[in-house]
């Protein structure tokens, strides 16, 4: 490999980092906007679409250490927007289930987040956004078959 070739794969994780944080920055004042942090809209957004899930695994699924979980489901219990369900054939678990209100709020907020990001990728035309899919799924699974 030449360090032309090494300098090349420093440009792309410099300009990958770049777009991710324009991306996140983004998208993390949107929710603010809207009364949100990005981790209580990924509760919501989980649970808008998938329905009621264990609280244990809602962690792994939104990507976000367990602990901080039982603090986001707290707040967005409070505000009306979800509930603890226990279920009835294991008293160890205990889900979260989106309520009416909290359905009605997403109802309204996911089709402006999905809007929101469709023009933040506009820049970009259809066979352009393929082909970033494609590569960027090439590299990040690339990396996890990777053992350091």
């Amino acid at each position: 490999m030449t360090s032309e070739e090494i300098k090349q794969s420093l440009k792309l994780y410099i300009v990958l980092s770049r777009a991710h944080k324009a991306i996140n920055e983004t998208t993390h004042q949107f929710f603010q906007e809207n009364g949100l942090n990005p981790t209580e809209f990924a509760v919501l957004e989980l649970l808008y679409h998938k329905g009621r899930q264990p609280l244990q695994q809602i962690g792994n699924k939104i990507l976000l250490a367990s602990g901080s979980i039982t603090y986001v489901i707290d707040k967005l219990e409070k505000r009306g927007y979800l509930l603890r369900v226990s279920c009835p054939s294991d008293r160890r678990v205990t889900y979260a289930e989106i309520t009416d209100k909290g359905e009605a709020f997403m109802g309204e907020l996911f089709p402006k987040h999905e809007q929101h990001l469709h023009e933040l990728m506009s820049v970009l035309s259809v066979e352009e956004k393929d082909q970033a899919i494609t590569l960027l799924k090439k590299l990040g699974l690339s990396i996890k078959d990777l053992s350091y």
